[in-house]
């Protein structure tokens, strides 16, 4: 008979709250730069859209609790609108999308905060938190845990929220921490906005060390099979189809060689074909990494856009 042997390494304490890696979760500190400010740790598109005289991520009053809070409002710039977008780290301004995380060694069970937000089109935001960790053999990020939401509705006044952490690593803690915030999704309105305070790690995920018999090792990493990226060369858009012979989330990353994630998608689906399209008509010519994240398994691939 085929066995899994799990042996769980108890986390020290019974719960943790983070405050502390997340940088400046209660938006209380914001350096001035010119005719704007920034919050501190956070990378949002305000010296960008500064030429316009327009910020899509400002400085507000009271907090929730606090002196302040963050608001970030998508905003006209010349002929197109600027997301209203911030990211614990760094943001690519050119592509506007993630660069980098904050250094994070915990395993949270949940990413909590307030929040009100309202769209004036059809293109909710978003909030995303991934953890990761540099894999040396592979010379790439390996995903510890995910969460996203994307904002239903409107919350006119202060409203908790709190997100649970997927994980797709049971057997290492992350060296590195994004959260993505955003007022709009990929047709922004002018004015879309997503106002957000007193963001939190909280809980405690247990480490596991597997003990796995020959036999068994197939059978678990045979949850996710087949894939396939079509075309490849490719120039508009990717294909991509894979097997999942059973319920998961499936988390799609691109990647650049050296590491940096440009895009990422997480899908939950039940057991039979997943098919997805990525559009790659926005990243520049050359060689992309596509990996694959399911239920104890990883596989990536490489791409080449012409």
């Amino acid at each position: 008979m085929k066995k899994i042997i799990v042996t769980v390494i108890a986390a020290l304490g019974m719960s943790v709250t983070a405050h502390a890696q997340i940088p400046n979760a209660g938006f209380e500190n914001w350096t001035t730069i010119g005719s704007y400010e920034i919050p501190n740790g956070w990378g949002t598109l305000n010296h960008t859209t500064a030429t316009y005289s327009v910020f899509t991520a400002t400085k507000a009053t009271p907090g929730s609790p606090g002196a302040s809070y963050m608001k970030l409002t998508s905003k006209t710039t010349g002929t197109f609108v600027s997301k209203g977008i911030a990211v614990s780290g760094k943001l690519d301004t050119v592509t506007m999308l993630p660069k980098s995380g904050v250094a994070y060694t915990q395993r949270p069970a949940t990413f909590t905060g307030k929040w009100q937000h309202m769209i004036f089109g059809s293109s909710q935001g978003s909030v995303k938190v991934i953890t990761t960790r540099w894999n040396t053999t592979t010379s790439m990020r390996d995903t510890v845990a995910h969460a996203e939401q994307t904002l239903a509705g409107m919350a006119m006044s202060w409203a908790n929220f709190s997100m649970n952490l997927n994980y797709m690593d049971s057997l290492n803690y992350p060296d590195s921490c994004m959260i993505v915030l955003e007022a709009s999704g990929a047709n922004s309105t002018n004015n879309d906005y997503l106002w957000v305070d007193n963001l939190a790690f909280t809980g405690t995920v247990a480490v596991s060390t597997n003990t796995v018999s020959t036999v068994g090792v197939k059978e678990v990493q045979g949850t996710v099979r087949n894939l396939s990226l079509f075309p490849n060369p490719v120039n508009e858009v990717l294909q991509i189809k894979l097997s999942v012979s059973q319920a998961q989330s499936i988390i799609i990353e691109m990647l650049d060689v050296s590491g940096r994630v440009l895009y990422t998608k997480t899908r939950v689906v039940a057991s039979g074909e997943l098919n997805e399209n990525v559009d790659v008509r926005s990243y520049p010519k050359g060689t992309y990494l596509i990996k694959i994240n399911g239920e104890n398994v990883s596989e990536t691939k490489k791409i080449v856009i012409d």
